[in-house]
């Protein structure tokens, strides 16, 4: 009996030998759980006629310099533009200014690549604060986008807000050819 209580804690002593470093280790690798990016994302309006538009954002934490890009791939026009409306949430408090925001064709960035503005595409920027609910960014090109391969963004370099949150950013576009603008589709953009 006293032999196998012995041996009992002997292997016990052994096991803390091993256990106790092993968690000590371990522990800085479990601290990290907040910077685990989500492969979901949430939406408030789930029907058919929404359309998810690619972005990319050099940083997403709260009051930091940001510079956002609101891609506008070949497969998200249809026909050539005339004019992009980009809808800016009013919950998105930052300050807007015409010389920090620019309409690019642009490189959009992968696993090997950075995303890059290759030619900066002349327009006139107007921005609206009048409506209740959003602001909005016009941007009427001095030629029309064409519906070709290439890829353009609007870059917006601005401050984040204060508060984190989600923010879904909406776009619409006048076709050539048409009179009103048209839906484009939307972007949701997070900020930690």
């Amino acid at each position: 009996m006293l032999k196998n209580t012995k041996k009992l804690a002997l292997n016990f002593k052994i096991l803390k030998f091993f256990l106790i470093p092993t968690i000590l280790v371990s522990t800085p690798f479990f601290n990290n759980f907040k910077d685990a990016k989500a492969g979901l994302e949430f939406q408030w309006e789930q029907d058919s006629s929404y359309r998810k538009l690619r972005w990319y954002q050099k940083e997403n934490k709260k009051n930091f310099r940001n510079t956002i890009y609101f891609f506008l791939r070949s497969s998200d026009r249809t026909a050539e533009l005339l004019k992009i409306e980009l809808a800016i949430p009013k919950t998105f408090k930052s300050t807007l200014n015409k010389k920090n925001i620019i309409l690019c064709k642009v490189r959009i960035g992968g696993f090997e690549t950075r995303t890059k503005c290759l030619e900066e595409i002349p327009a006139d920027i107007e921005i609206n604060t009048d409506q209740l609910p959003l602001r909005s960014l016009n941007i009427y090109p001095y030629k029309p986008i064409p519906s070709n391969k290439e890829s353009y963004a609007i870059v917006l370099k601005t401050f984040n807000p204060k508060k984190s949150g989600l923010f879904q950013f909406h776009s619409y576009g006048q076709l050539k050819g048409n009179s009103v603008s048209t839906y484009l589709g939307s972007w949701t953009i997070g900020i930690d």
